[in-house]
């Protein structure tokens, strides 16, 4: 070690100063560097490109209701792992590992409180759980927010975010398809509205099933919706396919959607809907 080594190592003042991991956002449309405190202020929005980050049930419940005020309804108890599925890792620890990471039993969380002072029961997935995968929890959960919103006399919204079905929980997983859309039609059945938001990204089975079948289709800007990838698309009808074919600007213009709405909007923007759908007792 040379002399000048050893004088910066006994300078405590020269000591390079630790810098936490979490302290920039990195935004991965523009690349532009966010203080990570002002991009979650912003809800998770870069200021400079408008991409919308993905975020989870607390901070969507925070921002949605007023004043940040909800009651967490309970989570369904299911089988957890019915079939015994082991791929690289047993699936309880996948789960557990999940569970950790979010503070969250599944992928799919409701709560019940005000929009704009409009009763409404809303429904959040969220994709850091395993991909906001479906499955069993996430059926019963879906289930029991529809179940909610009719004792409540009030719609129910559900914010998807999803990479499809739970592979590890097989045929289970796709018969949530089916339950999901019986569900709904209880909601139908009485006089209820369902509103869909879609956020990025909202695929596989979640599409091919309750996503889908909204009596309104929102989107946030840029999300990306579709049952099946791009590249599997081109490689079986042999086309190449328009760009952006599966964002929502590309969908509203075709006509799968109603509305493409910025996050900061949407608390209005579902205010308005219950407004103009919800039978008396929501208002």
């Amino acid at each position: 070690m040379s002399w000048l080594d050893k004088v910066r190592t006994s300078l405590p003042f020269l000591q390079k100063r630790e810098t936490p991991d979490n302290l920039w956002h990195k935004c991965p449309k523009c690349g532009t560097m966010i203080f990570t405190k002002e991009y979650e202020e912003n809800q998770s929005v870069c200021p400079k490109c408008e991409h919308h980050g993905r975020i989870g049930p607390d901070a969507r419940f925070d921002a949605l209701f007023d004043s940040g005020v909800y009651t967490p309804l309970p989570s369904p108890q299911v089988r957890e792992d019915p079939l015994k599925f082991r791929d690289q890792k047993r699936y309880p620890e996948r789960l557990k590992a999940a569970r950790t990471k979010t503070g969250e039993p599944d992928a799919l969380i409701n709560a019940s409180g005000r929009i704009e002072g409009l009763k409404a029961i809303v429904g959040v997935q969220d994709f850091a759980f395993l991909g906001g995968s479906m499955g069993l929890a996430v059926g019963a959960a879906f289930v029991a927010g529809v179940e909610a919103a009719i004792d409540e006399q009030c719609p129910y919204i559900i914010f998807t975010a999803a990479g499809g079905a739970r592979m590890q929980e097989g045929i289970l997983s796709l018969m949530q398809m089916p339950k999901t859309t019986v569900a709904i039609q209880k909601l139908h059945e009485a006089g209820l509205p369902y509103i869909v938001v879609m956020t990025d990204p909202t695929t596989g089975g979640v599409t091919a099933s309750y996503a889908m079948l909204g009596d309104v289709q929102i989107a946030e800007p840029g999300a990306l919706i579709g049952f099946a990838g791009q590249r599997v698309i081109e490689s079986t009808i042999r086309e190449k396919l328009p760009e952006g074919f599966q964002r929502a600007e590309y969908l509203l213009d075709h006509g799968m959607l109603d509305r493409v709405v910025h996050r900061h909007h949407l608390r209005a923007e579902l205010a308005r809907l219950i407004g103009y759908l919800c039978p008396g007792p929501a208002n």
